[in-house]
């Protein structure tokens, strides 16, 4: 979306900032125009031209991304990407900032790159920041944001597709009745720890024959495609790429589990996982200040680091041989984003900083 005053990726781009900013924006239309821009900023090239307007005409920044880091690794020549990396943290750091530049083909796993948002610039100059969780309220905070607010990832709910839909898409992917479905969708990225998260549903289905894991979306890599063609060999594994909007609906109401992890952590709050949990289904979150606003009963945290295959694991048993307890999770989960992050209270949080920012 892009109007004379709020500036996101184009409608029908495969970003989810796109179809975020879109139906905000239209629940923002019913206040009026506020005086100031808004800025809805996120880790790929498709928000170049908005990052440059938002310090051209400073208004309120959305960083959907607390972390840039990629953004500009992708952008940047080598000596702009010094030069940031240097009014970021300091001209100490310049050494590292070309260490991190000659060893960018690692950028997508190497925790380092998570570190350093880059973010101070487009902080200090806006006149507002909006984040969506503590972890990036901490980042901005860091970097100079003089005005920053915490709103939730809304929720739009939608009309769920009727029990005989669930059931031929369970069917058309080759899914038993009975069968416990686990769920990973999205774009696919290391950092969504999809390789532990395979490695556990194969050492699952060793043990409980009675599950199988939807994989749908598109690889950001190329070694990562490989990878998941590869895993798709298991009979178990069921492979999808990019889904329309009426076939994610329809994929969300026949899984029975989503797995959503994230490490390292970029700030960031999935909009998969927000909806997942609105239409009632368990999720399972990497434990940190992303995932921390969400009060345990609504999800399933999982410890990052050395225990993660162990928790990973354990939950899943827990959620394939205690099917009442997950969808007791998955109803707490709904309880909790119906009631926090209603698409209405929402458009009211940011029509109120909107305001302040332009006054």
């Amino acid at each position: 979306m892009s109007s004379a005053w709020h500036h996101a990726p184009p409608p029908r781009s495969r970003s989810g900032v796109a179809d975020y900013a879109e139906t905000l924006g239209s629940a923002l239309d019913r206040f009026g125009r506020p005086g100031v821009d808004l800025y809805h900023l996120g880790n790929n090239a498709l928000h170049a031209g908005i990052y440059r307007q938002a310090l051209e005409k400073p208004g309120v920044v959305v960083l959907h991304d607390a972390v840039l880091h990629h953004f500009f690794l992708g952008s940047l020549t080598r000596e702009q990407y010094v030069g940031e990396f240097v009014f970021n943290y300091g001209e100490w750091r310049r050494h590292l900032a070309e260490e991190l530049w000659a060893e960018r083909s690692s950028s997508g796993v190497d925790p380092r790159y998570f570190e350093y948002p880059l973010i101070r610039r487009v902080a200090e100059t806006s006149r507002a920041v909006i984040v969506h969780n503590p972890g990036a309220a901490r980042m901005a905070r860091e970097h100079g944001a003089r005005d920053f607010h915490v709103i939730p990832h809304f929720f739009e709910p939608a009309a769920l597709p009727d029990h005989a839909d669930t059931a031929r898409f369970r069917q058309w992917l080759g899914v038993a009745q009975g069968t416990t479905l686990f769920g990973i969708f999205g774009y696919l990225r290391e950092t969504k720890r999809v390789i532990p998260c395979l490695d556990a549903f194969r050492r699952l289905h060793a043990a409980l024959p009675g599950t199988a894991l939807l994989l749908a979306g598109d690889a950001v890599s190329t070694d990562l495609g490989r990878l998941l063609t590869t895993a798709a060999d298991h009979p178990a594994i069921h492979r999808l790429g990019h889904l329309s909007e009426s076939d994610l609906r329809t994929a969300a109401s026949a899984i029975d589990c989503c797995l959503n992890l994230r490490y390292p952590g970029a700030g960031e709050t999935s909009g998969i996982a927000i909806r997942m949990m609105g239409t009632g289904k368990p999720v399972m979150l990497t434990a940190g200040e992303e995932s921390g606003a969400i009060p345990p009963p609504a999800c399933l945290r999982i410890p990052p680091g050395v225990a993660e295959a162990a928790g990973l694991f354990e939950y899943m048993v827990m959620v394939a041989q205690f099917p009442g307890i997950a969808k007791e999770i998955g109803a707490q989960a709904r309880r909790h984003i119906l009631e926090q992050h209603s698409l209405e209270a929402v458009g009211r949080k940011y029509w109120q900083v909107l305001c302040s920012a332009a006054s």
